[in-house]
């Protein structure tokens, strides 16, 4: 039986990246394609760029898995997360899929991010209690219990300090605020002890763009859960969100 490749597209504040994904093994059979994301990053504005990324890999299947930067039920956008408030209430999948001309299946970034992990990474064959947090823009997560997924978990957006979490540590605030990787990995770690107060995880998976930096923060990382970098980096979007439309295509 023919492997399936699989067009899997990952949204995200800055970049739109894309790339065809082999689901046997979660290894990316072509370059990955990056845009930059519209600023506004409006509906008619993002569907463009990605209608023009699906064109540029030279996919030509039917079926496409888009993670995306919001809460997301049935494929509809139920929240703005570092892209424009006017995807509240849009259908992801419908837009994508017109504009695209093939199926699309749509879930949450962080949880397609997750996903990825979970079946290809560090989660592989875990099957206790794990949170994956993404370091981006602002702060991703997926919650997975005996290797299910909670989905839409949103963790970023809880309060610390009196201030959202994701704007008292992310990538966004590390670079804003000029933070030292010291100040960083203590701000982070502050965080990661809240999050181990709420859903007392057994494994912390750190995923998104800093997670290639793990060494430079990692000494302040006193929290007492196991804490590992993820596997798949920053591909980890473009893998789940493929494997997600996979398993979810009917």
């Amino acid at each position: 039986m023919q492997t399936k490749n699989i067009l899997g597209i990952d949204v995200g504040a800055s970049g739109i990246k894309g790339a065809i994904v082999n689901m046997e093994t979660g290894e990316l059979v072509t370059e990955r394609i990056k845009f930059d994301t519209p600023k506004p990053s409006t509906p008619k504005a993002v569907t463009k760029v990605i209608a023009k990324l699906v064109k540029a890999t030279g996919y030509k299947d039917e079926l496409i898995g888009c993670g995306f930067p919001a809460i997301v039920k049935h494929g509809v956008a139920h929240s703005a997360a570092n892209i424009d408030d006017s995807w509240i209430g849009t259908n992801i999948e419908k837009i994508l899929s017109k504009a695209t001309k093939r199926k699309v299946v749509a879930t949450n970034d962080a949880d397609a991010a997750g996903l990825a992990e979970m079946r290809y990474g560090k989660g592989k064959g875990v099957m206790d209690s794990v949170l994956l947090i993404t370091i981006g823009s602002g702060l991703g997560s997926a919650l997975f219990t005996d290797g299910y997924l909670v989905r839409n978990t949103e963790f970023g957006h809880v309060y610390l300090n009196d201030q959202v979490a994701e704007h008292f540590i992310s990538n966004t605030t590390r670079k804003k605020l000029d933070l030292t990787w010291e100040e960083f990995g203590k701000r982070f770690n502050e965080y990661l002890e809240h999050m181990e107060r709420i859903v007392s995880p057994d494994l912390i998976i750190l995923g998104g763009g800093i997670s290639s930096r793990f060494e430079l923060y990692s000494e302040w990382l006193t929290v007492k859960t196991k804490v590992t970098p993820a596997e798949m980096f920053n591909h980890a979007g473009i893998i789940g969100a493929a494997l997600y439309a996979h398993e979810n295509q009917h």
